[in-house]
């Protein structure tokens, strides 16, 4: 946290120089965040990826619990199948309305209303007797996992101009990771006379972790906009970038952004990543099962997803930063692309060590997407309305899952498992080859600004 204790202008003659004359690079935001907060801002990373990391069961827990409630419901685990379905719908589509929102009010009341809706869910599954209970709780639960995902990934972009892939990649990482420090637990106590005193405990803490959450997270006032608005256009006009094309001081709305062409470029891109990756994180179990890996193998796949998952959207964040996040992108995918190629060879082989690796690689480079691409819808439309602009793109995650549920379903059935994958890693390499299409908005790839344009990094 470092960054943000760098000292302020020390007399009032450096205080009287326009902060715009200073080259973008060299803005300390870390020091205007410490003006508005009273406090680094780090500690609003912090706050987010709690409330991130406690609701993560909603995700990753869930096929640990799903057995001993379908057993005590009397429930076939074919109909328990939609109440994840249900998750993934809800959690995508409540993206833009909670990201429209915050961008107005703030996300102060966001928070604390996810926290009675992801805590209270979880903890009334426990008395459910009917399979339409689990269905509506878990919808419930999903509406307030998607409050603190959007408010999450979007206060990273908000106050982190300058990082914005390490702190989104904090949030998402919290979320892939975060399930880990449950599942142990879990596992222990999830039986069918204990998963209740599991599920209790377990709302209990996500209510309280997000409470807390609550209290600390807040937006930049409009004069933070204003001033990188300044900062943006002093770029301008000494030809020092911000990013990946960015470059200008327009904040996009969300219809203005629905008007480009880059919007659709990364809607596809995002649809087919993220169907890719969640075909892996939906059935790995079950291919490893089909071409006769061994239980523990298996089961070492599914613990290693988020474990990778994790690591790979902090670090790729990170060198996004650093680099150029187009390429970051194209990279990444491709080689999410190329490691789904693998784990059919190495399955088909019966290399289980290969095959684990492999696992690691696709998950590695699939997971950053939820890193990479906050940040480039940042990066080229601005921050002041990032959660809805943010949210909308978001929304391709329902298509995905379809794709990784239900298609992927369809598709092993008429073709097989081994050509099913096959087709996963093909959307991803497609993904990473449309990646170096992308510039900033605006005619020959420069991002329009209010009286001047400003052309593309690359």
């Amino acid at each position: 946290m470092g960054d943000d204790t760098a000292d302020a202008p020390t007399s009032e003659s450096d205080a009287s120089v326009p902060e715009s004359d200073t080259p973008l690079s060299e803005v300390d935001y870390g020091a205007r965040a410490r003006e508005h907060l009273g406090f680094s801002r780090w500690w609003l990373v912090v706050a987010a990826a709690l409330a991130m990391a406690v609701v993560s069961p909603y995700q990753y827990v869930w096929s640990s619990i799903e057995g001993p409630l379908g057993r005590d419901l009397g429930v076939p685990l074919s109909q328990l199948g939609l109440v994840f379905t249900l998750f993934v719908i809800v959690q995508s589509g409540s993206q833009f309305p909670v990201g429209w929102w915050r961008d107005r009010h703030g996300p102060r009341l966001l928070t604390v209303a996810a926290a009675v809706l992801a805590g209270g869910a979880y903890y009334l599954l426990s008395y459910a007797t009917a399979v339409w209970e689990l269905y509506l709780l878990y919808s419930l639960g999903a509406l307030g996992v998607g409050i603190v995902y959007t408010i999450s990934v979007n206060t990273a972009l908000k106050w982190f101009p300058d990082r914005k892939g390490l702190t989104a990649g904090a949030g998402t990482m919290a979320f892939a990771a975060g399930a880990a420090l449950f599942v142990p637990y879990v596992r222990a106590n999830a039986t069918v006379g204990g998963y209740g005193a599991v599920l209790r405990n377990m709302g209990i803490v996500i209510g309280v972790a997000i409470l807390v959450a609550a209290l600390v997270l807040r937006d930049p006032p409009e004069s933070w906009f204003e001033r990188r608005r300044a900062d943006l256009d002093a770029a301008a006009d000494d030809g020092s970038g911000d990013g990946d094309g960015a470059g200008g001081a327009r904040d996009y709305h969300w219809r203005e952004m629905l008007g480009t062409w880059q919007f659709w470029l990364m809607y596809g891109m995002f649809v087919a990543v993220s169907g890719a990756g969640l075909m892996l994180t939906a059935k790995i179990v079950s291919f490893a099962q089909a071409v006769g890996l061994d239980a523990v193998t298996a089961t070492a796949s599914a613990i290693l997803l988020p474990i990778a998952g994790g690591v790979g959207r902090l670090l790729l964040g990170e060198l996004s930063d650093r680099l150029d996040r187009r390429r970051a992108m194209a990279a990444s995918f491709t080689l999410c692309g190329l490691g789904l190629f693998a784990v059919v060879q190495f399955g088909l082989l019966g290399s289980r060590l290969g095959f684990l690796a492999a696992v690691v690689v696709a998950t590695f480079f699939w997971s950053p997407q939820y890193t990479l691409f906050p940040a480039v819808v940042a990066d080229y439309y601005g921050e002041e309305n990032s959660s809805a602009n943010y949210a909308l793109l978001y929304s391709g995650k329902m298509w995905g899952g379809v794709f990784g549920g239900a298609v992927t379903g369809l598709l092993v059935s008429g073709y097989g498992w081994p050509t099913t994958f096959r087709l996963g890693a093909v959307l991803a390499l497609l993904a990473g080859g449309a990646a170096l299409a992308l510039s900033g908005p605006g005619p020959s790839g420069e991002r329009q600004v209010e009286g001047a344009a400003v052309g593309s990094e690359d």
